[in-house]
């Protein structure tokens, strides 16, 4: 199927994101305004504008809408503070239905504040993180699984983002994955695509995306030397995929393995978001060709358009065309 041909398709299905949904908060700030304070003598950062967009599985959505898919909708947990307010508007105005998000007024909605140097465009002082170290409340837990049985139905293609990096606080509990378990049996012609940072072994009958860091980890973790072929029956997955960056994908099924290339490009502006594009655009592909090859190279395409812009970039369907044309040449 040619790449035209899925993004034709593309138009007609629903997805839903679901975990780590969080606020992007791009803060410009100017270093000739870096006054240090008179109580304490720290110099400040001097934040003369800024910009908030949804981020971590908010940036798989926002590539979705990007690339035409008709309907996406996100699920995740929020507190009852500011960066909510902001998530909500965020979401909003890039036609992205929050109406699943779960808001929890003991936690603090899961923020990356980022600072731009106004002099080099640069991100060259430390982040701000807002993120979330103890475990849910049960009754926030239920919800979440309450919320995904009820929005799972009408998605064609479920993509779960578990970024968190602490050992709780994240959305992806054990529970959520057995609830997501559960659905794969249920809608076995569904697509459920998980993406996990630090907890890919634990998923069971979906799809698993990884890089080959987080992929060597898993197998560390879970089988003690590294065997994505056995990691893959380890998770009882249907399709695994490890990126290698420039190098391309592994694509690793009940047939064997194959290495999906693309071509490297040599300066990228920023690789940040570049998983999450990828996942975006193949997972999108499965779900209309039903060919984990064919999918995995769309998804290049679209990383190759993404890691050429600033911040966690999006591709429009004429920047996939283009790309995916370049990638065969």
């Amino acid at each position: 199927m040619h790449v035209k041909q899925i993004l034709d398709r593309i138009v007609h299905q629903r997805a839903l994101v679901v975990g780590d949904i969080c606020l992007d908060r791009w803060c410009i700030y100017d270093p000739s305004l870096a006054e240090a304070s008179r109580e304490t003598g720290i110099p400040r950062v001097a934040v003369v504008g800024f910009e908030s967009t949804p981020g971590a599985g908010g940036t798989v959505a926002n590539n979705l809408v990007a690339m035409g898919v008709a309907k996406v909708s996100v699920l995740g947990v929020q507190g009852n503070d500011g960066s909510a307010y902001e998530l909500g508007k965020a979401l909003a105005s890039r036609g992205i239905d929050g109406k699943w998000m779960v808001t929890d007024p003991e936690a603090q909605t899961f923020t990356y504040t980022k600072y731009l140097n106004l002099t080099s465009s640069a991100e060259d002082i430390p982040r701000t993180d807002f993120v979330n170290t103890r475990a849910w409340a049960s009754a926030t837990e239920e919800k979440v699984i309450q919320n995904l049985r009820a929005a799972a139905p009408a998605a064609d293609v479920i993509l779960v983002s578990d970024q968190a990096e602490t050992a709780q606080g994240g959305v992806v509990t054990e529970a959520v994955r057995a609830a997501l378990s559960q659905l794969a049996s249920e809608f076995p012609a569904k697509v459920i695509w998980v993406d996990s940072r630090m907890r890919a072994e634990h998923f069971r009958h979906v799809i698993v995306k990884m890089n080959q860091q987080e992929a060597d980890a898993a197998c560390a973790r879970s089988l003690g030397a590294t065997d994505y072929e056995q990691l893959r029956n380890h998770a009882q997955s249907p399709v695994m995929m490890v990126t290698f960056g420039g190098e391309g994908v592994e694509v690793i099924h009940p047939k064997g393995r194959e290495r999906v290339r693309t071509e490297p490009v040599d300066e990228p502006v920023d690789i940040c978001g570049a998983g999450d594009s990828f996942s975006a655009g193949a997972a999108m592909a499965l779900s209309v060709t039903g060919d984990p090859v064919l999918s995995a190279r769309f998804g290049n395409a679209v990383a190759s358009v993404t890691i050429m812009k600033k911040g966690t970039g999006t591709a429009s369907p004429e920047e996939i065309l283009r790309a995916a044309e370049q990638l065969v040449q």
